[in-house]
Protein backbone atom coordinates (compact mmCIF):
# COMPACT_ATOMS: atom_id res chain seq x y z
CA UNK A 1 0.00 0.00 0.00
CA UNK A 2 1.26 3.05 -0.96
CA UNK A 3 0.98 6.07 1.02
CA UNK A 4 1.57 10.10 0.36
CA UNK A 5 3.89 11.77 2.45
CA UNK A 6 2.72 15.03 4.14
CA UNK A 7 6.09 17.08 3.50
CA UNK A 8 7.72 15.71 0.46
CA UNK A 9 6.03 14.52 -2.87
CA UNK A 10 7.88 11.24 -2.32
CA UNK A 11 5.58 8.01 -1.92
CA UNK A 12 6.24 5.36 1.38
CA UNK A 13 5.25 1.76 0.95
CA UNK A 14 3.52 0.40 4.04
CA UNK A 15 2.39 -3.13 4.77
CA UNK A 16 -1.18 -4.03 3.86
CA UNK A 17 -1.44 -6.29 6.83
CA UNK A 18 -0.88 -3.11 9.24
CA UNK A 19 -2.45 -0.15 7.63
CA UNK A 20 -4.68 -2.11 5.59
CA UNK A 21 -6.41 -3.76 7.88
CA UNK A 22 -10.53 -4.40 8.54
CA UNK A 23 -12.70 -2.31 10.58
CA UNK A 24 -13.19 -4.44 14.18
CA UNK A 25 -15.55 -2.58 16.40
CA UNK A 26 -15.85 -5.77 18.78
CA UNK A 27 -12.06 -6.12 19.13
CA UNK A 28 -11.31 -2.52 19.36
CA UNK A 29 -13.74 -2.75 22.48
CA UNK A 30 -12.21 -6.09 23.96
CA UNK A 31 -8.55 -4.05 23.89
CA UNK A 32 -9.64 -0.74 25.23
CA UNK A 33 -11.59 -2.68 28.35
CA UNK A 34 -8.15 -4.66 28.88
CA UNK A 35 -5.88 -1.77 28.52
CA UNK A 36 -8.97 0.50 31.00
CA UNK A 37 -9.00 -2.57 33.58
CA UNK A 38 -5.05 -3.33 33.85
CA UNK A 39 -4.03 -0.27 34.27
CA UNK A 40 -4.96 0.84 37.57
CA UNK A 41 -2.19 -1.00 40.23
CA UNK A 42 -5.45 -2.05 42.34
CA UNK A 43 -3.74 -1.56 45.54
CA UNK A 44 -6.12 0.66 47.33
CA UNK A 45 -7.48 -1.38 50.92
CA UNK A 46 -8.03 -1.16 54.54
CA UNK A 47 -7.91 -3.36 57.14
CA UNK A 48 -11.03 -5.33 58.31
CA UNK A 49 -11.15 -6.42 62.25
CA UNK A 50 -9.17 -9.41 61.22
CA UNK A 51 -6.38 -7.86 59.21
CA UNK A 52 -5.54 -5.68 62.29
CA UNK A 53 -2.50 -6.73 64.71
CA UNK A 54 -3.48 -7.37 68.01
CA UNK A 55 -3.91 -10.57 70.35
CA UNK A 56 -7.52 -11.73 70.24
CA UNK A 57 -7.91 -12.02 74.13
CA UNK A 58 -10.82 -10.56 75.82
CA UNK A 59 -9.80 -6.90 77.07
CA UNK A 60 -11.42 -7.63 80.45
CA UNK A 61 -13.92 -9.95 81.94
CA UNK A 62 -17.67 -10.13 80.66
CA UNK A 63 -19.46 -9.08 84.34
CA UNK A 64 -18.83 -7.33 87.30
CA UNK A 65 -16.61 -4.22 86.14
CA UNK A 66 -18.24 -1.57 85.54
CA UNK A 67 -17.14 -1.11 82.05
CA UNK A 68 -19.28 -1.88 78.60
CA UNK A 69 -18.43 -5.15 77.26
CA UNK A 70 -15.29 -5.78 74.64
CA UNK A 71 -14.37 -8.65 72.77
CA UNK A 72 -11.52 -7.45 71.20
CA UNK A 73 -9.11 -4.73 71.36
CA UNK A 74 -9.58 -4.98 67.00
CA UNK A 75 -12.93 -4.19 67.47
CA UNK A 76 -14.31 -1.27 64.88
CA UNK A 77 -15.18 1.14 67.74
CA UNK A 78 -11.76 1.06 69.48
CA UNK A 79 -8.84 3.68 68.70
CA UNK A 80 -6.63 1.71 66.56
CA UNK A 81 -8.99 -1.08 65.64
CA UNK A 82 -10.06 -2.61 62.12
CA UNK A 83 -12.76 -0.77 60.01
CA UNK A 84 -16.29 -1.41 59.19
CA UNK A 85 -16.61 -2.55 55.79
CA UNK A 86 -12.85 -1.89 54.66
CA UNK A 87 -12.33 -1.48 50.73
CA UNK A 88 -10.71 -3.98 49.52
CA UNK A 89 -8.47 -4.27 46.05
CA UNK A 90 -10.36 -6.94 43.70
CA UNK A 91 -8.31 -8.35 40.94
CA UNK A 92 -10.36 -10.32 40.06
CA UNK A 93 -11.88 -8.19 37.20
CA UNK A 94 -8.75 -8.13 35.22
CA UNK A 95 -9.49 -8.20 31.56
CA UNK A 96 -7.57 -10.64 30.01
CA UNK A 97 -6.79 -11.24 25.93
CA UNK A 98 -4.34 -12.51 24.31
CA UNK A 99 -1.69 -11.03 22.27
CA UNK A 100 -3.06 -11.30 18.67
CA UNK A 101 -6.24 -9.74 19.46
CA UNK A 102 -4.12 -7.11 21.19
CA UNK A 103 -2.25 -6.40 17.81
CA UNK A 104 -5.36 -6.48 15.68
CA UNK A 105 -7.36 -3.92 17.92
CA UNK A 106 -3.93 -1.38 17.15
CA UNK A 107 -3.27 -2.46 13.70
CA UNK A 108 -7.51 -2.00 13.27
CA UNK A 109 -7.86 1.48 14.71
CA UNK A 110 -4.16 2.61 12.98
CA UNK A 111 -5.61 1.38 9.57
CA UNK A 112 -9.04 3.67 10.49
CA UNK A 113 -7.40 6.53 11.21
CA UNK A 114 -5.09 6.02 7.75
CA UNK A 115 -8.38 5.55 6.04
CA UNK A 116 -10.35 8.98 7.98
CA UNK A 117 -7.12 10.83 6.92
CA UNK A 118 -6.50 11.34 10.63
CA UNK A 119 -2.86 9.70 10.21
CA UNK A 120 -0.20 11.95 8.86
CA UNK A 121 3.46 10.36 7.85
CA UNK A 122 6.35 12.56 7.75
CA UNK A 123 9.60 11.51 7.26
CA UNK A 124 10.52 12.61 10.52
CA UNK A 125 9.42 15.44 13.13
CA UNK A 126 12.17 17.46 14.43
CA UNK A 127 11.81 20.81 16.61
CA UNK A 128 15.23 23.14 16.56
CA UNK A 129 14.30 23.85 19.90
CA UNK A 130 12.96 23.87 23.48
CA UNK A 131 10.16 26.72 23.02
CA UNK A 132 6.61 25.75 23.04
CA UNK A 133 5.94 28.50 20.46
CA UNK A 134 8.24 26.92 17.71
CA UNK A 135 6.71 23.75 18.34
CA UNK A 136 3.14 25.40 18.29
CA UNK A 137 3.74 26.76 15.23
CA UNK A 138 5.28 23.80 13.66
CA UNK A 139 1.63 21.71 14.31
CA UNK A 140 -0.21 24.88 13.28
CA UNK A 141 1.05 24.39 9.90
CA UNK A 142 0.41 20.27 9.74
CA UNK A 143 -2.99 20.40 11.67
CA UNK A 144 -5.15 21.04 14.46
CA UNK A 145 -7.58 19.63 17.62
CA UNK A 146 -6.10 17.17 20.01
CA UNK A 147 -2.74 15.76 18.46
CA UNK A 148 -0.50 12.55 19.11
CA UNK A 149 3.02 12.59 17.84
CA UNK A 150 4.66 9.02 17.65
CA UNK A 151 8.62 8.97 16.85
CA UNK A 152 10.86 6.53 17.08
CA UNK A 153 13.04 8.00 19.83
CA UNK A 154 12.03 10.84 22.07
CA UNK A 155 13.91 14.09 22.04
CA UNK A 156 14.95 16.09 24.55
CA UNK A 157 13.45 19.46 22.64
CA UNK A 158 10.13 17.55 21.47
CA UNK A 159 9.40 16.96 25.29
CA UNK A 160 10.25 20.31 26.59
CA UNK A 161 8.60 22.05 24.16
CA UNK A 162 5.18 19.84 24.38
CA UNK A 163 4.63 19.89 28.05
CA UNK A 164 2.96 23.30 27.94
CA UNK A 165 0.41 22.02 25.28
CA UNK A 166 -2.57 20.61 26.79
CA UNK A 167 -3.66 19.22 23.57
CA UNK A 168 -0.37 17.76 22.39
CA UNK A 169 0.53 14.10 23.27
CA UNK A 170 4.28 12.57 22.47
CA UNK A 171 4.61 8.76 22.81
CA UNK A 172 7.27 6.95 21.76
CA UNK A 173 6.19 4.09 19.65
CA UNK A 174 7.18 1.00 22.47
CA UNK A 175 4.29 2.95 24.41
CA UNK A 176 1.96 2.91 21.33
CA UNK A 177 -1.78 2.06 23.24
CA UNK A 178 -5.17 2.27 21.85
CA UNK A 179 -6.56 4.79 23.95
CA UNK A 180 -4.18 7.02 23.14
CA UNK A 181 -5.10 6.14 19.13
CA UNK A 182 -8.53 7.10 19.51
CA UNK A 183 -8.31 10.27 21.71
CA UNK A 184 -6.60 12.05 19.04
CA UNK A 185 -8.00 13.93 16.10
CA UNK A 186 -4.97 13.69 14.14
CA UNK A 187 -2.27 11.29 14.77
CA UNK A 188 1.37 12.47 13.83
CA UNK A 189 4.13 9.40 12.56
CA UNK A 190 6.85 9.42 11.45
CA UNK A 191 9.08 6.52 9.16
CA UNK A 192 11.37 5.18 11.86
CA UNK A 193 8.00 4.90 13.89
CA UNK A 194 6.31 3.08 11.14
CA UNK A 195 9.27 0.47 10.31
CA UNK A 196 9.40 -0.25 14.55
CA UNK A 197 5.31 -0.58 14.13
CA UNK A 198 5.62 -3.52 11.03
CA UNK A 199 8.51 -5.00 12.94
CA UNK A 200 6.28 -5.56 16.03
CA UNK A 201 2.59 -6.29 15.22
CA UNK A 202 3.25 -8.07 11.66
Amino acid sequence: MKVILNDTEEYTNVLDCIFNYKFNLDLINQSLLYYLHNIHKGTKAQKNRSDVSGSGRKPWRQKGTGRARAGSIRSPIWRSGGVCFATKSNNSNIVKINKKMYKGAIKSILSELLRKKRLIILKNFIVSSFKTKDLSKKLNSICFGKILIVVNKLDRNLILSSNNLNKVDVIDVLRINPISLIKADNVIITIDAIRKIEEKYV
